[in-house]
């Protein structure tokens, strides 16, 4: 699939945040479970696929990224849990079918393709790395419902400078 340039509307969330390197990412993702066990709990219903924010990023040293699950209207949590909005505005977009591991590679070619394009980041360059406005990996698969990674779809949502 070719990248496209989407507007997105603000969607409130709840996320759960960690600083990690590359090779711990497991303590981010291992927090999804939980908190839709505590939504559920609640019945605060769920209005979208889950997602990765990555709030700073430093490929060589640590990166800022956060579990989120959208609701559909913002809502009161306990710590380390809390509650966001995704900002509204353009993303350019990109939908990859096959493992995470090559999430790598897709996002290096949407990239890519928004220099080839002209386009500019909702993005800061600081001395700890990117600060990004909203950069998203959305998980478009659920993976109780289908186990082989191979076939899990996965929508990059990066937001652009306005």
């Amino acid at each position: 699939m070719e990248p496209t340039i989407v507007q997105r509307a603000e969607q409130p969330y709840i996320g759960r945040r960690e600083s990690i390197t590359m090779t711990e990412f497991a303590r981010v993702a291992d927090h999804l479970p939980t908190m839709f066990e505590g939504l559920a709990a609640r019945g605060i219903p769920i209005a979208g696929a889950p997602f990765f924010r990555y709030r700073v990023i430093d490929m060589a040293a640590e990166m800022v990224v956060e579990a989120g699950i959208p609701v559909t209207e913002p809502v009161d949590v306990e710590a380390p849990d809390f509650p966001g909005v995704l900002p509204a505005g353009r993303y350019a977009t990109l939908i990859h079918i096959g493992h995470p591991d090559e999430l790598m590679s897709v996002t290096a070619r949407l990239l890519d393709w928004a220099q080839d394009q002209g386009l500019s980041w909702d993005m800061t360059p600081t001395p700890t790395g990117e600060e990004w406005g909203c950069r998203l990996e959305m998980l478009m698969t659920n993976p109780a419902e289908q186990p082989d990674m191979h076939k899990w779809e996965t929508a990059l949502l990066f937001k652009l400078a306005d």
